[in-house]
């Protein structure tokens, strides 16, 4: 089964109105409006309308995060039926940052996709390891934890609904980038864990990988069977470094 290829562009705490302005008129300028793989933008919270509102057509528009509550007493948060009314497609759920930096555990993620899939938004699913834990051979044991945690409050046919990105915790911003194969290795493991559960879901359902892919590597990575795109970071705050991921994954696309 051939899975269309996604290049998802995770802003992080980037941008300004400015920025936003500039990059979806270069997005504008630059994507061809007819293509054979699919483009997202995960910029924060309060530049979401922004982009909803001057987006390339066909780009998704996704969230960086939200609330496992549908609503209440929870200052701070937002909840999925609010990024839903705005038009959102997609929200990250389990990002790395945010499983270290706010300690969020398996079962919370997994109440954030559950909520996500509630109000129509299609979830990605991040997980990986630290570099501790690759180093103690755990690769496999803690990203199938991650898995099996929305699998055990979701469905494995909801999860199917959704997109993994698996992140080497060890390969976010420090420049060091999993190579082709480590990727396709770990990819690869996911799959055929999902297939012990529903082979068709496993066939389908798209894994991105995340972690200092970049125009030069993003050839390489998108090759991999197992790998359907990518969820960028430093690359995608520029449209030039963005736009040379887009390109490889248009090259690899032809003919789909």
């Amino acid at each position: 089964m051939k899975r269309k290829l996604l290049v998802a562009g995770n802003w992080k705490m980037h941008g300004s109105l400015k920025f936003v302005d500039g990059m979806m008129q270069e997005l504008n300028d630059m994507l061809p409006a007819q293509r054979n793989y699919d483009v997202a933008v995960f910029p924060v919270y309060i530049h979401l309308h922004q982009v909803i509102n001057n987006k390339p057509a066909q780009v998704l528009c996704g969230a960086q995060n939200l609330s496992e509550h549908d609503d209440g007493a929870v200052t701070g948060e937002v909840s999925a039926a609010m990024l839903s009314d705005l038009g959102c497609d997609m929200v990250l759920v389990g990002h790395s940052e945010r499983r270290v930096m706010n300690n969020e555990s398996n079962a919370e993620v997994a109440k954030k996709f559950a909520q996500a899939l509630k109000y129509g938004i299609q979830p990605i699913l991040c997980v990986g390891e630290s570099s501790v834990e690759r180093q103690s051979n755990q690769t496999f044991d803690v990203v199938w934890a991650q898995i099996k945690a929305v699998i055990d409050e979701v469905g494995v046919e909801k999860l199917g609904q959704g997109v993994i990105a698996y992140e080497p915790v060890w390969a976010i911003g420090t420049g060091e980038t999993a190579t082709a194969e480590q990727a396709q290795e770990v990819h690869q493991f996911i799959r055929s864990q999902l297939a012990l559960n529903d082979d068709t879901i496993a066939r389908r359902i798209r894994i991105l990988y995340g972690g200092s892919c970049k125009g030069s590597n993003a050839h390489e990575l998108f090759s991999m069977p197992d790998v359907d795109g990518g969820l960028i970071g430093g690359a995608a705050l520029t449209a030039q470094d963005f736009m040379a991921i887009c390109q490889q994954a248009d090259i690899l696309s032809q003919g789909v």
